[in-house]
């Protein structure tokens, strides 16, 4: 009977859920998985993109951690692709590799001013308040007012840890160091801008009620933005999350504010223009382009330029891949290029210039990083299923690897010397935040530090 020695490159929902899928998928083989991540810990943005106010969508990680608990699938954390192990590498100790590598990096908004002092991506503060052990320990939390532009889910949560009183963060798992500066920080408003208007927005209806419901924080919204022409007004009656969406805002519109000592302002028609300069290279304001409808779901300039003051800009306008050594990628759209999964390269007599057309085989492809930085947890398995089966009915084109042994992997990297940390080792680590989370009257306390990670899941620490 001929086995499968599988590769999976990232411990995310994406690898994970494939892993899973094809353990229980039909098929006349045996199979053997090995899931490797650059981070000690697994689940992805599950663990480093959420944020630490909502355990609800935490509560991913249980599934997720039911398929590792399995015992059908081992771990190497504390691995990086493309310098502790190589493509090479895994043709030789496996059959195939399916990368799962997800898109961590911010999108580009290409306006003026967007390189000053004081401008961020989503993504980098999500990771810093999340706990991510690459970013440094601290963050830049000086300003009193902030621009966040963007109108997606992502914005959302930038603007609600930004706003929301650190006190009330402490039940939660963020990071002592992440509560010492929120706490610090002397902000009294936070503005969220989008170029369409409120019934074009992509937050989903509880993210947006959820941001409503924050202590001692005015919702602020602006009547003329819901001077709604048809198109607004039939998606608001034919759209079920639209209209819910909708009523949430209206009733943000009849409000008293007044009261609260910070205040979160939703801007709708609102294109960016430029981030400002206060004359020392640092953030000094933002400008923006009043847009309108155009009657068919789209937004047109109507050439009035606005301004308002502020210390810090956050774009949260999209994430994007990362490339990986000797695999194919698309810089324009950030993704690994390929058909249903399978990796596609340029022909080489084509050079740079030639279309993404061969076959690369053995190599495969999901999640994010397979289709852009798009959709949910449903997609995210409709993915690996696809990948799934073309890897099982490409069986003929898998590799031919020279030492497949499960144990040759494991020599490899110890001869190396990387300090990986496998299941039992995450199962150290999980225990040990739960541990100090209830000495403090918590669910839990991330570890930040990578170092002080790999130590307590290899029990050295």
């Amino acid at each position: 009977m001929t086995k499968l020695r599988l590769a999976i490159v990232g411990a995310g929902p994406a690898g994970i859920y494939a892993a899973d899928i094809l353990l229980k998928a039909e098929r006349n083989f045996e199979v053997s998985i090995d899931l490797f991540d650059h981070l000690p810990a697994p689940y992805g943005l599950v663990r480093y993109g959420v944020a630490p106010d909502h355990p609800r969508i935490k509560g991913i990680i249980n599934a997720l951690r039911g398929v590792l608990d399995s015992g059908d699938i081992r771990i190497f954390g504390n691995v990086r692709f493309g310098v502790d192990v190589t493509l090479a590498d895994l043709k030789k100790h496996y059959n195939a590799v399916i990368f799962a590598t997800g898109a961590t990096q911010d999108a580009d908004l290409n306006i003026p001013g967007m390189h000053l002092n004081g401008s961020y991506g989503a993504a980098e503060f999500v990771s810093w308040f999340d706990g991510h052990p690459d970013v440094p320990r601290t963050w830049p939390l000086e300003g009193t007012e902030i621009a966040v532009i963007g109108n997606g889910n992502v914005a959302l949560d930038v603007s609600r840890m930004l706003v929301k009183h650190a006190e009330d963060l402490l039940s939660t798992e963020i990071p002592e160091n992440v509560h010492a500066g929120l706490q610090a920080s002397p902000v009294t408003d936070v503005h969220i801008f989008g170029r369409r208007g409120p019934t074009s927005v992509k937050f989903t209806p509880l993210e947006l009620r959820e941001i409503g419901q924050l202590r001692d924080v005015d919702m602020i919204v602006y009547d003329e933005d819901f001077d709604y022409d048809d198109a607004a007004r039939d998606a608001v009656a034919s759209n079920k999350q639209v209209f819910v969406i909708d009523k949430t805002l209206q009733q943000w519109r009849q409000r008293e504010t007044g009261s609260a000592s910070r205040r979160l302002h939703l801007h709708f028609f609102s294109k960016p223009v430029e981030v400002v300069d206060d004359g020392s290279g640092r953030v000094g304001g933002f400008r923006w382009e009043r847009t309108r409808s155009d009657g068919a779901g789209g937004v047109v300039g109507t050439g009035e330029i606005r301004e308002i003051p502020v210390q810090a800009v956050y774009r949260a306008v999209g994430y994007f891949g990362s490339e990986l050594k000797d695999v194919p990628f698309d810089k324009k759209r950030g993704v690994i290029p390929n058909r249903e999964g399978q990796v596609l390269r340029r022909d080489p007599e084509a050079g740079t210039g030639g279309l993404f057309n061969q076959q690369m085989y053995g190599v495969y492809v999901t999640g994010w990083i397979k289709r852009g930085p798009v959709g949910l947890i449903g997609h995210t398995k409709s993915d690996a299923m696809e990948t799934i089966r073309h890897l099982i009915n490409d069986l003929g084109n898998w590799w031919y690897p020279e030492s497949p042994s499960e144990e040759s992997i494991v020599a490899l990297l110890d001869e190396r010397g990387v300090q990986y940390t496998g299941l039992d080792g995450w199962r150290n680590l999980d225990l040990h935040e739960i541990a100090l989370g209830e000495a403090a009257g918590r669910t839990r306390v991330k570890v930040v530090p990578r170092d002080e990670m790999v130590e307590i899941s290899r029990g050295e620490g």
